[in-house]
């Protein structure tokens, strides 16, 4: 019998079976990372794509702070717009019956023709019909906008048309109740790079993240047609108005200030007009305009030059308004005394090959440093510089706040050159106000140290920062002691004789003791001084032994006369002569 023989298994079929069996084991790796690769490293996103599909967020914003003068009016406020829109899927009517509608009940300018002229406002509101047919048929959406910032009074009339579909969202828009007044303080809000609402120049600019409110979030589920679920979840974060600002500024007074400028500017035929009235006691600007002005609702329709606040931003050589910084560092100094006799002042003088001479070409001999400043006699301060020598004058320039911004809080203060090395020409015509460079507001510091018994004061536009729940005070800040006191009392002396016995002493309101200077300055154009263009300007306080203001009134190229004495003073003590009465000066 023979034995059996044992089965042996075909080599190639368990090779096939390995192979399987690798293969099964790949793919079930390839499964197992690809689980992992999903449901571990790609998690959060798969759960907020799916998120997505029923959770919806929307932003809520708060209000932008308000802005107040110090005499608690509004100056800029916010009112309410509002975004109309369409939800196609939910129309009742015909699109041409709801475009027709609308068109109707859209907003117009009021100040053009098409407030009266039927022709325009029929061709206007086919305009708008058009608009709204090309919105809706070529976009494939479930919320289309059709007009952003829509009045209320247009948004109330269309919600009486009842049309399904239609929709409203409320918004705000940043409105100004007394128009272009302090416009150049206030400055105004437009959107930046990525469409937010941002404050730029002066107040809007400078406090915008004071002002600007605090966004909000609301998390809620909805169903397909994109409806809030009534049992769905709902999160919620608020939104936070912006703070309020109380600025120094009296509406009565800027008010007079801006009607008493305008009226200056139109009667000396100037270029442009500025002026500025501060307390010295504390820094605080009660008053500031400049023109050309324009008004912060609608800042888009006029040129970009108007924004400028000439005060902060208008660099310029000051002329003889310098005296009264360069008479100040050489009597405190100690290198000369209201009665010293200049022996250097017979004439023309020659410095580094240059002669400087008076502006009207006489000289008096002997004259007193007082009698210098009453003539505005340019021999006379560049003899003060020297008894106190270059360094000693450019460390007094330095110490009344030249080569510095003043700090005052807006966005946009300029900051003039202000020379590293200095020639003995340079000292010699800086002392009379040639050849150096200031801001307005820089000028009015320095007579606002002399005023406020050589103590500088900080200038300041905001008195306070409040919400609901406090309020932040904003308090004076002295920013140096350039003179003594009794430097002080002196110069305000020699200020009121310059004032008194000046060219325009005509003008002084009578009763009032006024410590002043004039100053005529030429326009430099390409290297070299323009002989017709001039900046007038004149400075000072009053009344003088106890001073209540200090104000620069300042006119750049007056056509009816160049000087400064015929222009600027003249305009400086009307506005002066109403300050009397609305700050309850008494005169002396």
């Amino acid at each position: 019998m023979k034995k059996p023989v044992p089965y042996l298994p075909d080599r190639s079929w368990i090779s096939r079976v390995r192979v399987i069996r690798i293969l099964f084991l790949f793919l079930f790796c390839l499964l197992l990372c690809r689980l992992f690769f999903w449901q571990i490293l790609r998690a959060d996103q798969l759960q907020a794509l799916a998120e997505s599909q029923y959770e919806t967020i929307k932003k809520t914003t708060g209000s932008r702070g308000k802005i107040y003068s110090a005499d608690g009016y509004l100056l800029a406020t916010n009112i309410d717009v509002y975004t109309l829109f369409a939800e196609p899927h939910n129309f009742t009517k015909p699109l041409s019956e709801i475009t027709a509608a609308l068109s109707v009940r859209m907003p117009w300018d009021l100040s053009t023709q098409s407030a009266t002229d039927p022709a325009e406002r029929v061709r206007i509101q086919d305009e708008w019909r058009q608009t709204f047919l090309n919105r809706l048929s070529s976009l494939d959406s479930r919320w289309i906008a059709l007009k952003r910032k829509l009045p209320k009074q247009n948004k109330e009339e269309i919600e009486t048309l009842k049309l399904d579909g239609i929709g409203f969202e409320r918004g705000e828009m940043r409105q100004y109740p007394e128009s272009s007044m302090a416009a150049h303080i206030l400055g105004f809000v437009g959107s930046n790079e990525r469409g937010q609402e941002q404050g730029y120049f002066g107040i809007e600019g400078a406090y915008d993240r004071e002002l600007r409110s605090k966004e909000g979030r609301i998390k809620l589920e909805k169903d397909a047609l994109g409806l809030q679920l009534a049992i769905g979840d709902y999160d919620s974060i608020g939104s936070q108005d912006g703070r309020d600002v109380v600025l120094t500024i009296r509406r009565d007074l800027q008010y007079l200030l801006e009607n008493k400028l305008k009226e200056g500017m139109e009667k000396y035929g100037s270029k442009t007009a500025e002026a500025v009235i501060m307390d010295p006691k504390t820094g605080a600007i009660l008053a500031m305009a400049s023109f050309p002005n324009y008004d912060p609702s609608s800042f888009h329709m006029f040129d970009s030059e108007t924004y400028k606040n000439l005060i902060v931003q208008d660099v310029y050589e000051p002329g003889s308004t310098m005296k009264i910084l360069t008479v100040s560092a050489g009597v405190d100094a100690g290198a000369i005394k209201p009665d010293t006799i200049c022996t250097r002042c017979f004439g023309p003088r020659v410095i580094s090959g240059y002669t400087i001479k008076t502006w009207n070409e006489k000289y008096f001999p002997d004259s007193t440093i007082t009698d210098g400043l009453v003539h505005s006699d340019n021999t006379v301060m560049i003899f003060s510089e020297e008894e106190m020598g270059k360094d000693v004058y450019v460390d007094y320039l330095q110490r009344f706040g030249l080569g510095r911004k003043t700090g005052l809080d807006v966005q946009e203060e300029a900051l003039p050159p202000f020379r590293k090395d200095w020639r003995e020409l340079d000292a010699a015509t800086a002392s009379f106000g040639q050849g150096i460079a200031v801001t307005g507001i820089q000028m009015l510091n320095i007579a606002q140290a002399i005023a406020n018994k050589g103590v500088m004061m900080r200038p300041m536009l905001v008195q306070a920062v409040r919400n609901r729940s406090e309020e932040i005070d904003i308090d004076p800040r002295e920013t140096g002691r350039p003179i003594t006191p009794e430097t002080a009392s002196t110069v305000t002396t020699m200020m009121e004789a310059s004032a008194l016995h000046g060219d325009a002493k005509w003008a002084i309101p009578k009763g009032y003791r006024i410590a002043g200077k004039t100053g005529t300055a030429q326009v430099p154009v390409a290297g070299h001084y323009d002989e017709e263009k001039t900046v007038a300007s004149f400075i000072g306080f009053a009344p003088a032994d106890d001073p209540k203001f200090v104000m620069l009134v300042k006119l750049r190229e007056p056509q009816t006369s160049p000087w400064g004495s015929e222009t600027a003073a003249p305009l400086w003590f009307s506005i002066a002569r109403d300050l009397f009465l609305r700050m309850n000066i008494p005169p002396r």
